[in-house]
């Protein structure tokens, strides 16, 4: 009876600590278990190759509100350069950058010689860095192409249509605004849409990841880029 007695007394004492035993071996287990969660590529993580090969990390503008566009000099719409120019005049001292990258994947409307390439946005003056000719479609696009179209958080409207894409990209490096082809720079919805980003504050500096462990396929850009 006694043996009985002290069977159930210490039954019901320790019923009431499973679940705090179970909850300690879970979070004991737990972190072992759990996936870190992904780290959100930015523009930062990426670079374009300029005229002549240098490579010029997209880094170098952190803190920017950038606009990005794919360029083409014989275009119908190369006429946007010079109000492209113009917004970069504007509003530089506030922050914001433009870059222009050149390519013939649309309609074959670029120059097919670098160095042709190179001088003819020279004679333009625009004011705005222009990356070397690069690929913007398919399986040798440049990886900048899908971070732009298809990273979490991008604009709608998939792949590059045509010449003269523009995307917008607040000041953390995110791409948060697009405007096809047929928007002309000039027009005052890019201006309310800069404006607003540039309004934004500057966002803290933060510490830097291995980019080559983060996306592979970022850390090739150079290479691939160089070669077009």
């Amino acid at each position: 009876m006694r043996k009985f007695f002290l069977f159930v007394l210490y039954s019901l004492l320790a019923t009431p600590f499973l679940p705090a035993t179970s909850a300690l071996a879970s979070a004991i287990d737990g972190p072992a278990n759990t996936p870190a969660p992904a780290t959100r590529l930015t523009a930062w993580d990426f670079s374009l190759v300029l005229p002549g090969g240098k490579l010029q990390p997209l880094a170098a503008y952190r803190g920017k509100v950038l606009l990005i566009v794919n360029l083409a000099s014989q275009s119908i719409y190369a006429s946007q350069l010079t109000a492209l120019a113009q917004l970069q005049k504007t509003y530089a001292d506030k922050g914001l950058v433009i870059l222009g990258i050149p390519s013939a994947g649309f309609g074959h409307q670029e120059l097919t010689d670098p160095a042709a390439v190179a001088a003819w946005y020279s004679r333009q003056n625009l004011g705005f860095p222009v990356a070397a000719p690069a690929q913007l479609t398919g399986v040798h696009a440049i990886p900048l192409v899908d971070f732009l179209t298809h990273s979490t958080g991008a604009p709608a409207g998939g792949d590059f249509h045509w010449n003269y894409t523009k995307f917008l990209l607040d000041r953390s490096g995110h791409p948060v605004r697009r405007f096809e082809a047929d928007e002309d720079p000039a027009s005052p919805d890019f201006a309310v849409a800069i404006e607003g980003l540039l309004a934004q504050p500057v966002p803290a500096a933060s510490s830097k990841t291995d980019l080559a462990a983060r996306h592979p396929s970022a850390s090739r850009h150079a290479s691939r880029h160089a070669s077009r």
